[in-house]
């Protein structure tokens, strides 16, 4: 007998399914992973706008008394001092210091009624909800007396990226008043800040390497939002884009993706995220751990590579120096916005200074290879 196992839906499942989207399997959400091409979406979104459904991301909210300092304790990047209205990119880490997501905190203003909210990896919401009931400290006392709370509203909303040079110039029309009122104005918003207007929050962030913004709203009004969103993109020259664009979009970003160059065998230091792990004055789980991997300078690293020729490597593609193996690829593609083909992988330090020369293993051939600085691109930048 086979078992099948439905898929959960974005509530903007149908629109994609009438407007053409090739519906994949992702984390276990049905979701689009292009509409036309990845290239023609990937181009749209660096020169003008892109429109992405995101909603299959996990959305926490969390409160109680002690919650700053219950959350300081889970997540490797000091969060209890957020202002209203700030964002922190951390890490959830174990207690050996490997990667069990990287998240999204975000400081939330007390009228919004919720002290502080997460955004987590699709693939990795049922983990860490576990993981926060597990480790989030007195979050086991009875209820109405827990120092620390916390529930998963992913169902309950949608989450939409608008990404690109005049993501801007779309959304300041339609988002125009501020809660709990006055005028908004989005360009005065920093980055990794958020606002809320008109019943929906929009933060400036996002995964492509543009300037951008990042949408939650409630389930019933997504529809409304996502078509107005839309219908504004596609007037300047934007378009609705797939998952498949924002893969090759944060890979020319190197923007780390959980399951490649993330996972619980690897830790942030050797990632290259020094910056998301707040060690002085403070104790959270996998502290030890990673005050020792801060010393270790034998651990592989995280480089970037440019790579002869027009074919792509793929993740588990072994790299090699002089004809050693030293590592492998994490990620690979062939980037529209430098016209060739790029790779991130880990390799061992002795070999990760920029400049080296490498090659990487594709399907039994040898393809010479350099390691560049990352990222690839950045925006505002000549590449």
């Amino acid at each position: 007998m086979t078992m099948t196992t439905e898929l959960l839906r974005t509530p903007l499942h149908d629109w994609h399914v009438a407007h053409g989207g090739r519906m994949v399997d992702f984390a276990g959400w049905s979701m689009p992973v292009q509409y036309t091409s990845i290239a023609e979406e990937h181009n749209a979104t660096r020169n003008a706008v892109g429109v992405f459904d995101i909603s299959h991301m996990g959305r926490l909210q969390f409160c109680g008394p002690n919650i700053a300092s219950s959350l300081d304790y889970v997540v490797t990047r000091r969060v209890a001092d957020l202002k209203p209205g700030q964002i922190r990119y951390g890490l959830v880490c174990n207690e050996e210091g490997g990667i069990l997501d990287d998240v999204l905190v975000y400081g939330s203003a007390s009228y919004l009624g919720v002290p502080f909210s997460m955004v987590v990896n699709a693939s990795n919401r049922a983990k860490i909800v576990e993981w926060l009931e597990n480790h989030l400290p007195e979050h086991d006392k009875p209820l109405g007396k827990r120092a620390a709370w916390f529930g998963d509203d992913t169902m309950n909303t949608a989450m939409i990226a608008v990404q690109g040079p005049k993501a801007l110039d779309i959304l300041s029309p339609l988002f125009r008043e501020k809660e709990p009122g006055g005028p908004l104005n989005l360009e005065s918003i920093r980055y990794y800040y958020f606002e809320r207007s008109n019943g929906v929050w929009i933060s400036r962030t996002g995964y492509t390497g543009e300037d951008g913004f990042e949408i939650i709203c409630e389930d019933e009004c997504a529809l409304e939002n996502w078509e107005r969103i839309v219908g504004a993109a596609e007037k300047i020259g934007g378009m609705v884009c797939g998952l498949g664009a924002r893969d090759t979009l944060r890979l020319e970003a190197a923007m780390p993706l959980y399951g490649h160059e993330l996972s619980e065998a690897i830790n942030p230091i050797q990632a290259g995220l020094n910056f998301a792990v707040n060690l002085g004055g403070r104790n959270f789980i996998g502290s030890d751990a990673l005050q020792r991997f801060a010393a270790d300078k034998s651990q592989p690293v995280r480089i970037g590579l440019t790579v002869d020729g027009k074919r792509v490597p793929r993740q588990g593609c072994p790299v090699l120096h002089n004809n050693e193996i030293v590592g492998e690829v994490t990620s690979g593609t062939y980037s529209p916005t430098l016209d060739r083909s790029i790779a991130m992988a880990y390799v061992r330090p002795t070999a990760g200074a920029v400049g080296t020369r490498l090659a990487v293993d594709i399907r039994g051939t040898q393809h010479p290879a350099v390691i560049v600085p990352l990222p690839f691109y950045e925006r505002g930048k000549k590449n």
